[in-house]
């Protein structure tokens, strides 16, 4: 027998699984979140739970916020059991669910009015956002704002009434000003570079093509800081409501699976305040970008490794590629021979031992992360966890043997079916035309290179071409395992 989550339920379902030790009621809003998914919920929001837990800083709720059709589904769920979400923790030893609170409210997708209402409420001091790498509308080869896009020249033309993230943000700014309210501090919870930059581009670069002075008012007053986030969390489907349900007793609609350990590294610069997250384990530092650096290269970078030669092996759980010996072993000299060689030293930390524990994360069998959700929006991941250190290498003189190899595999995987010939169903915004320089790249290796905005410099090195082309060759004729072992063997590159 289940019972349905809601603030009622809480005292049934503290016999089975942890429930918040305070009062929700109490409660009140001090951040508007935008992209309420799986990696929000198991990450800031449950940082926050923590800090709640420990009697701290409650006037630093969370209200949810969105613009896409996928927003309006998760805010229904989650209305319907009054916000709560359960996190299940699984580690290789244990597994545990609790109950998290955090987040009080979720404003109505499209209803901008509403939204920018809320966004300038002073209470509101902090405007997060996790919308994924795809979404802050750069240019993946440069990491430029690109303010050509359809949806930023609508948003530019027509201000009153915004359909992205960063033209709600920029209404709800200007609606601040006019009512002398400070600006928030718009803070990125997403796996890019410089996140804090970028963000700060996006916002500032749409303000920009309606309102240059209003540009410059954000660029002189608003607070971007740039923060690394980590915490592997697959997405949820029907295994894990059953868990749920059979485990903890919980009819949850969208609970949320993850590994236990969790990392956010932030830059202290938050003009109208924080939370004291520091209290539940958050690091402040001066300059995030080493611990960025380290994450997105060695840990997405490895994600993003993995994922191609597993999906062309039929292979469907991440731990399972794990499992298979030439692919970790494939992992394990791609990272130690040209990955982290090229990472700029981190304070207090053994890049070696960092790839241990990372080694250690991707084998976790409880976790249920899967190969096709790590191959998905390779055209946003590869130039922006795989490509810069390729392009570090090659600046340096260096080979890129394991890295080239990742780029073919890439493509390789994109031409649509697996080595058995399984039919391979792809998750990405430019799938087709991916899927066209692939089955192309068959024959001529540079037509896949020629995707200018996804490989930029790095395919002007004639070393990189060569590197690729014999790769994706010998994938061809000899297939991903043969392949993998010429790597190993260190006989790819001759």
């Amino acid at each position: 027998m289940t019972t349905k989550l809601s603030i009622a339920a809480l005292d049934t379902i503290k016999a089975k699984a942890g429930v918040p030790a305070y009062d929700r009621s109490q409660l009140t809003a001090g951040i508007v979140h935008f992209g309420v998914g799986n990696f929000h919920r198991a990450h800031q929001a449950v940082y926050l739970d923590d800090l709640f837990n420990a009697g701290h800083d409650r006037d630093w709720a969370i209200i949810g916020a969105g613009v896409l059709p996928s927003d309006a589904t998760m805010r229904a769920k989650l209305a319907a059991q009054d916000f709560l979400t359960t996190v299940v923790e699984q580690d290789n030893n244990r597994t545990g669910a609790h109950v998290t609170g955090a987040m009080i409210d979720y404003l109505e997708p499209g209803d901008v009015a509403g939204i920018v209402a809320r966004l300038a409420d002073p209470s509101i001091r902090i405007v997060s956002l996790t919308i994924t790498e795809g979404g802050y509308f750069i240019d993946p080869a440069s990491g430029v704002f690109n303010p050509t896009h359809p949806d930023i020249v609508a948003d530019a033309q027509n201000p009153a009434a915004p359909k992205t993230v960063f033209g709600l943000i920029v209404a709800g700014l200007k609606a601040r000003r006019g009512k002398n309210v400070p600006p928030f501090t718009v803070m990125s919870c997403d796996n890019i570079p410089g996140n804090g930059e970028v963000t700060h581009a996006a916002v500032s670069g749409l303000a920009r093509l309606h309102d240059p002075a209003f540009a410059d008012w954000i660029d002189a007053n608003v607070a971007f800081p740039n923060g690394m986030v980590d915490r592997i969390t697959p997405a949820t489907g029907a295994r894990e409501i059953g868990i749920v349900a059979d485990d903890y007793g919980i009819e949850d609609a969208w609970p949320v699976f993850c590994e236990e350990f969790k990392q956010w590294v932030l830059e202290d610069h938050f003009p109208l305040g924080r939370p004291a997250l520091e209290k539940v384990g958050v690091q402040f530092v001066p300059d995030v970008a080493p611990y960025e650096h380290m994450k997105i290269r060695i840990l997405n970078g490895g994600h993003a490794a993995i994922a191609y030669p597993a999906a062309l092996l039929d292979i469907h759980f991440v731990h399972e590629a794990m499992e298979e010996p030439l692919i970790r072993a494939f992992l394990a000299k791609l990272e130690h021979d040209e990955i982290i060689p090229v990472i700029p030293p981190v304070p207090n930390t053994d890049l070696c031992d960092y790839y241990k524990l990372i080694e250690t994360r991707f084998s976790n069998p409880k976790i249920g992360d899967t190969i096709p959700r790590l191959a998905q929006d390779g055209s946003n991941r590869q130039p922006k966890f795989i490509l810069p250190s390729t392009a570090d290498r090659l600046a340096r003189g260096e080979d890129v043997v394991g890295l080239s190899l990742v780029s073919a595999l890439w493509c390789r995987y994109f031409a649509g079916t697996s080595d058995s010939g399984k039919t391979i169903a792809f998750n990405d915004q430019s799938a087709d035309r991916l899927n066209k320089a692939a089955l192309a790249a068959k024959d001529d290796p540079m037509a896949f290179l020629a995707l200018g905005d996804i490989f930029g410099d790095v395919a002007r090195s004639d070393l990189f071409r060569r590197r690729f082309a014999d790769a994706l060759k010998t994938l061809w004729e000899k297939g991903t395992r043969a392949t993998l072992q010429l790597y190993l063997d260190g006989k790819l590159e001759g």
